[in-house]
């Protein structure tokens, strides 16, 4: 599937139209693609006050094959290459007053950046500031970067990751993430990082070399997508789906030299199912994606209990049941463990006709946050991703005007594909994003709706 509106307003005709129509021409994203560099040109890095950064992700941008350019050579300028994104260290931030360094670091660096560009801003967690003007400055970085998320143009985004101290050699994966490809509709998001061992030698290429990955609803659409790209990072797939799907599932195994398991997450005995193939047929399991989910939608005053039964048993309970079954199996969910759970934007912002989705959604954000300590203990993790408008098969079938506005009130002004839902839920499971644990990413192109 693709955004139709998007490739035609790149074609030649469709450029000619829009300008003279006056429509929105939303950019091509810069996707993932194997063997690419990580940016196709230099990162600016540049520091908020006494910031402790910047020489480190100034060292993981070299390793990574980068060039780092000088705020100096990018204060407005026009000499030299124009960069692919820019690096705000703002850990040194003191109080408002530092956030002028912000500004004047920012607005000449972005003025250059190319197109797909990227803007990360790192900071320390307001909640451990030692004063309330220090709290604010840190703060004011939430407000700063999603504004500068609704000024980017050209397919850009802006995101921040707080770094607490100690969380320091947590940075590097989410660094390469948020300026890579892979975070193509990823926009105008703030992620906390933790405290964590993170292994060393990581293959860029094959971050996944070595585990097993089970992935739920992966016969088709966004379930499939996700199947995919675990493969293509290293994994050995066991897709998941139910009987009824049984030649997809087995269509999208074969593809991705994976394997197939059917089962009815919400049977009874389908926790211990799962636990005993994994156990027999793997050893056990490295990466768990909580994907499978269904819709029954129905106005609250209209909707039966069945409808609210179902959803609630395959988009939460069941994702309850699995997570808890392989944690008492003794060695079946590996120490260094990742969980991903799929929830959504409705689970964030709530949506019409969709009470029992949106709560099952946003029951898995509390989940996720509930379970990140016990993880933690065990050098796992657990997040969850949480798409916004993605085109499916599913949202095709959608009234033409809901689905137009639903894919165009966001930042990027373009619906969001099942690839980009999938590379962002393939780097949670990456074992070099131990630091990030309980977090929810929306994957929504800085979505309108919602937070």
């Amino acid at each position: 599937m693709a955004d139709w509106y998007t490739n035609f307003a790149n074609s030649g005709l469709g450029t000619t139209i829009t300008k003279q129509l006056g429509l929105p021409r939303p950019a091509e994203l810069r996707r993932y693609e194997p063997g690419e560099p990580l940016l196709p040109g230099p990162v600016v890095v540049g520091s908020a006050g006494q910031g402790r950064l910047r020489d480190t992700v100034t060292a993981v941008l070299r390793d990574a094959g980068v060039t780092v350019q000088s705020p100096v050579t990018a204060d407005g300028g026009t000499d030299g290459e124009k960069p692919g994104a820019v690096v705000l260290d703002a850990t040194g931030l003191t109080g408002p007053a530092d956030l002028a360094a912000a500004h004047d670091f920012l607005a000449p660096a972005i003025k250059r950046l190319r197109r797909s560009g990227r803007v990360l801003v790192l900071a320390d967690p307001p909640s451990d500031a030692d004063s309330p003007a220090q709290a604010a400055a840190r703060q004011a970085v939430d407000g700063l970067v999603r504004s500068i998320a609704k000024e980017l143009l050209n397919g850009s985004t802006a995101n921040a990751v707080y770094v607490p101290e100690g969380a320091e050699g947590s940075l590097a994966s989410p660094l390469r993430f948020f300026l890579s490809g892979r975070s193509a509709y990823v926009d105008g998001q703030l992620l906390t990082l933790s405290a964590a061992d993170v292994p060393a030698g990581e293959d860029d290429g094959k971050p996944l070399a070595g585990r097993v990955a089970v992935v739920t609803g992966a016969a088709r659409g966004i379930g499939a997508a996700i199947a995919k790209v675990m493969a293509r990072d290293g994994a050995h797939v066991v897709a998941v789906d139910i009987p009824a799907a049984g030649d997809n599932l087995a269509s999208v195994a074969n593809e991705i030299g994976g394997t197939a398991f059917q089962l009815d997450i919400t049977a009874d005995d389908a926790p211990q199912r799962l636990v005993e193939h994994l156990r027999e047929r793997h050893g056990g399991v490295d990466v768990v994606v909580h994907n499978a989910g269904i819709t029954r939608d129905k106005l609250l005053v209209n909707m039966d209990a069945a409808r609210w039964n179902t959803v609630m048993a395959v988009n939460l309970q069941a994702q309850l049941d699995l997570t808890q079954a392989l944690l008492d199996a003794d060695g079946v969910l590996k120490p260094d463990a990742r969980i991903v759970c799929v929830s959504s934007q409705s689970g964030i912002a709530g949506n019409r006709g969709q009470t029992n989705y949106a709560a099952s959604k946003a029951g898995v954000i509390g989940m996720v946050r509930a379970w990140a300590p016990e993880f933690a203990k065990r050098g796992a993790t657990i997040n969850a991703v949480a798409p916004g408008f993605i085109v499916t098969e599913m949202t095709a079938k959608m009234p033409f005007g809901t689905r137009e506005i639903g894919s165009r009130i966001n930042s990027l002004q373009q619906g969001g594909l099942p690839v980009d839902v999938a590379e962002t839920i393939a780097w949670l499971s990456q074992p070099g994003s131990a630091g990030v644990n309980g977090q929810t990413v929306r994957v929504c192109g800085q979505s309108l709706l919602g937070a």
